[in-house]
């Protein structure tokens, strides 16, 4: 399959054109339940746990944050909720202290680039480059691409170079990075779609954080009164 083809089912979000036409595609588009055709499509990744009953896989991508990861850590503390952080190898170096913080409290961490850079745009050298440089600050086997765009030879090449590396996606997107939506609606378009052994996305950014700040509390609690656990990412 071709990357031209492979844009028009982007597992991540249409991202908006400024000057687009119809007015919405000026605003990112994304599905917040992934459906079983793009898993499919993407076989060489892992979307949920499958037999996970109770159990939730939250995850955060873009960390650590100086402001927004403390923040995520507190409330998840509250619960005794573990979760799964993917972080960025260049964020890390940045915010050593964060990412020590997220370990110390028994946390797992995942790889998400050096410098969150969309697959589709590099070559495979150069985008394993950069995962590569990433490893040097980020432990252990896991690795979810930015943006979730990565082409099926980079897949087949890091598995080739790393064969315990696992690829993790998602099955719910949160949308939290979507400046235009709501705090309330990224609640409640979550709460509606997520299921037993789902791995859900959210970020700990800047752009997020509005999103977070009010969505990450009210979820833990809404999952935690139905008798939910939160858990890291299983070994396999």
């Amino acid at each position: 399959m071709n990357t031209y083809f492979m844009t028009a089912i982007a597992p991540h979000y249409w991202k908006k054109k400024k000057n687009a036409w119809p007015s919405f595609l000026k605003r990112d588009l994304y599905l917040v339940k992934t459906p079983g055709w793009l898993k499919m499509l993407y076989s060489g990744c892992e979307w949920d746990i499958h037999g996970a009953e109770k159990t939730l896989y939250l995850t955060f991508d873009d960390g650590p944050h100086p402001v927004v990861t403390p923040f995520i850590l507190s409330q998840l503390a509250a619960y005794n909720a573990k979760a799964t952080f993917f972080c960025i190898g260049d964020n890390v170096k940045k915010y050593p202290k964060e990412y020590r913080q997220i370990l110390d409290a028994g946390h797992l961490t995942g790889n998400h680039t050096m410098h969150h850079i969309n697959g589709w745009k590099h070559s495979d050298d150069a985008y394993i480059a950069d995962i590569n440089e990433a490893a040097a600050w980020i432990g252990g086997d896991l690795f979810r691409p930015p943006y979730g765009r990565i082409k099926r030879s980079q897949i087949k090449k890091l598995k080739q170079e790393d064969p315990g590396c696992r690829i993790i996606m998602w099955n719910i997107l949160a949308g939290d990075w979507e400046q235009q939506l709501s705090p309330e609606k990224c609640l409640r378009q979550v709460i509606r779609k997520t299921k037993d052994g789902d791995i859900v996305v959210f970020h700990d950014s800047e752009k997020a954080w509005p999103r977070v700040q009010f969505a990450l509390p009210e979820l833990l609690r809404f999952f935690s009164e139905k008798g939910y656990r939160f858990s890291v990412i299983p070994s396999e």
